[in-house]
């Protein structure tokens, strides 16, 4: 990290956002953002514990897809990346314990991210820029996971938690242990967590297959052939994890330490070849016989694809109050971490169809990362100010058969500031931030072997400001603007090479700027007499936004992304004119994709209404919710993988010691579609929940819950996931969890 530029930080604030229907507890426990996130008044939803432990285990992406604005990118039942109005990748991060979890989801979009949802406090969801207040580059907002390894309180009472569940659809089950206790004046908390999914059951014809495409109309409907399968191969889903926290009390503040460690072994439903060329002939080869040959599949349908994870944090946390004259107080954090993932093909005994050991080699994805933060409160009587001091050093390499990046390093260093007032007529929230930034890596050539070098050292500067007023005593508006910058990330800049995840040849540039986006947004909320409403409209203008883009589409400008591919292919022709083995960079049935840029604009809204009544027998919530957003890019064409708009019907029921959630997702048809892409089929989704507490005296209880998943066994296919037509949603999936407490 060379020079540092000066000044400024944070942001926060845009809309406050009524939970009421989402049933989520106010209580908002202590994290380690920027600041707490009770003085703050964005758009937030905090999911509380409780609900993730009651409800059927998941990845973390389905533990918060039914939220207003928040959908996920799926790959099979263990990989689930958030996406949050639209935007995802880079854009959206996510934390644990207000800290980024730097693992290599970012890096694969059939990787998972790195987190366990045992005995969480809560699940903080930030929307739209407000989350640059915790993290750099978050256009689209943050997911932060809350748990209580490092706890900021003295335990009083030793406690335990035993927890089992099965499950229908996957003939799996899960097992959790946790306890926590003071111990001679330390709290102790620690956690364990075991899960063991097999492959998950769909409804018969949910798997599709193209059959036949004209490359001279893409967006002629395509036919497609459904394959007669109960369950998708390589879904299966297993974690064993561990974590063990201790911590110091006292009137001075706290300190404490934490290890976390993660291993999974998930399979990988869809890979390579048999994902093929989702644009047909256009790319040079005959998709019919690709899929036509059911020998082949059915040989390539009993490999074995799947990954394994293994990844060790140590946190150190603490607060330390000054009380001086102009510092308050400080948070301090350090977090040390060492991800890494392998991905391997395994034949089942009896086929070795597909060649030797040695084409199947594994690929090794690492990533080691080293952070240091401190949050400086400034606070006076008039107003909430703090200072954050941030750096990181990251490491990522991929080693390997698939290897598409050669080892690159990210370092970071932060410097923000955020201020708070309440003035006489509404009140304020600025934020300031700048990220210096240093990302270092080569490209080779796939063909010559030069390896080209890159040092890319900038600044990102992002700013926020909200103000919001009580119109009455029932009904509030707040209005949001930010600007916030986004460097590109490493795989932005570096890929080179078959991502066979998502089908492609994936070429970086290390020459793409930076994204700027400017945000607007206002937010109206009522309550009153147990009827609430909540609506939110924003608009999203991103300069210079980073796409991957399949080289054939023709929607960007040949001039502008293309102008040196003449001269490129006369020196391919130069250099391999007398060269055997080459084909002018033929990656088989792979598409060649570039990151590009061009602007882009996303808008949409949320709203949300219901009312709550009380009965002798209890508290009956209804609400009724729906999410639109839409993004094109400045041509006019849409931006891909853009999830449709979704309406989302709920109704619970709660007495003393038993809880009835049904929530009913109806996600519309999505015909506004990229250049490539395939209309995706409108689908309900039913869950249910029961939930009911045995007391066992003497601070004892049991839980148990009986849950329903899909109960319309409804064909169900995510459109941003790139596998959407080869892997759907699971199917019809009842279960029971029990979670004993002493």
């Amino acid at each position: 990290m060379k020079k540092f530029l000066n000044a400024i930080v944070v942001m926060i604030a845009f809309h406050s956002h009524n939970l009421i229907s989402q049933e989520i507890e106010e209580t908002v426990v202590v994290t380690s953002a920027f600041i707490d996130t009770t003085e703050i008044n964005n758009p937030l939803y905090v999911i509380d514990g409780d609900d993730i432990a009651d409800d059927a285990t998941t990845s973390l992406g389905d533990a918060i897809d039914s939220y207003l604005g928040v959908s996920i990118a799926d790959y099979g039942a263990a990989v689930g990346q958030p996406i949050i109005r639209g935007m995802s990748g880079p854009r959206v991060k996510i934390l644990k314990n207000g800290m980024v979890n730097r693992d290599v989801s970012g890096l694969g979009v059939d990787h998972l991210n790195d987190v366990d949802l045992n005995d969480i406090q809560q699940i903080e969801i930030v929307k739209g820029p407000s989350s640059i207040l915790y993290a750099n580059g978050t256009i689209g907002g943050i997911v932060n996971i809350v748990d209580d390894s490092i706890s900021a309180m003295n335990y009083e009472l030793p406690e335990i938690k035993v927890g089992y569940e099965t499950q229908s659809v996957n003939d799996g089950d899960s097992k959790n242990l946790n306890y926590k206790n003071n111990i001679g004046g330390f709290n102790v908390n620690f956690g364990y967590n075991k899960i063991d999914f097999g492959n998950y059951d769909i409804p018969s014809g949910a798997v599709l297959h193209e059959e036949e495409h004209d490359e001279h109309d893409e967006h002629e409907e395509e036919e497609h052939h459904e394959e007669d399968m109960s369950f998708i191969n390589n879904s299966d889903y297993a974690v064993e994890a561990t974590k063990f926290g201790i911590s110091k009390v006292g009137d001075w503040g706290y300190v404490g330490i934490s290890v976390d460690n993660l291993e999974s072994v998930y399979g990988i439903p869809f890979h390579g070849d048999e994902h093929g060329d989702e644009h047909g002939d256009e790319h040079g080869d005959d998709h019919g016989d690709e899929h036509g040959d059911e020998e082949e599949h059915e040989e390539h349908g009993d490999e074995r694809i799947f990954s394994t994870t293994d990844s060790e944090s140590t946190t150190v946390k603490g607060s330390y109050n000054v009380n001086g004259n102009i510092i308050n107080k400080v948070d301090f954090t350090f977090r040390n971490s060492d991800y890494t993932l392998t991905e391997a093909h395994e034949e089942e005994e009896g086929h070795d169809d597909h060649g030797d050991e040695e084409e199947h080699a594994p690929t090794v994805f690492m990533n080691e990362a080293t952070e240091y933060g401190a949050i400086f409160d400034i606070s006076n009587d008039i107003s909430t100010q703090k200072v954050v001091f941030n750096i990181v050093d990251e490491d990522n390499s991929i080693v390997g058969e698939e290897a598409f990046m050669n080892p690159a390093n990210n370092e970071e260093f932060t410097i923000g500031y955020y201020l708070s007032r309440e003035l006489s007529l509404f009140n304020v929230d600025v934020g300031m931030r700048v990220d210096q930034i240093e990302r270092s890596g080569s490209v080779t050539d796939e063909d010559h072997g030069d390896v080209d070098y890159y040092n890319i050292d900038d600044t990102a500067n992002s700013f926020a400001v909200s103000i919001g007023r009580d119109l009455s005593d029932s009904l509030s508006l707040s209005l949001g603007y930010a600007s916030v910058e986004r460097l590109p990330s490493v795989i932005e800049l570096f890929m080179n090479g078959p991502h066979m995840a998502t089908g492609r040849f994936e070429v970086g540039d290390p020459t793409l700027s930076s994204e700027t986006s400017e945000n607007f947004d206002i937010t109206l909320n009522y309550e009153k007499d147990g009827f609430y409403a909540y609506a939110s409209f924003y608009v999203t203008d991103v300069d210079n936004y980073i796409a991957l883009i399949d080289e054939e589409d023709d929607h960007h400008d040949e001039d502008e992304h293309h102008e040196d591919e003449d001269e490129h292919h006369e020196d391919e022709d130069e250099h391999h004119e007398d060269e055997d083995g080459h084909d002018d960079h033929d990656h088989g049935n792979l598409i060649h994709a570039n990151y590009m840029q061009e602007d882009a604009e996303f808008d949409g809204y949320e709203f949300e209404f219901g009312k709550s009544f009380d009965f002798d027998s209890g508290v009956l919530n209804l609400s009724y919710g729906r999410d639109v957003v839409n993004a094109e890019f400045s041509d006019g064409h849409y931006v891909p993988r853009i999830n449709p708009a979704r309406s989302v019907y709920s109704l619970s029921f709660k007495q003393n010691n038993m809880v009835f959630k049904l929530n009913l997702k109806d996600v519309d048809k999505q015909s506004d579609i990229g250049e490539g892409e395939s209309e995706t089929d409108a689908y309900k989704m039913l869950d249910v929940r029961l939930t009911k507490t045995y007391s066992l005296g003497d601070n004892s209880e049991l839980k148990v819950s009986l849950f329903g998943k899909n109960l319309l066994n409804e064909v169900a296919r995510n459109h941003s996931s790139f596998v959407k037509d080869e892997v759907p949603l699971p199917g019809k999936n009842y279960g029971i969890k029990f979670n004993l407490t002493f």
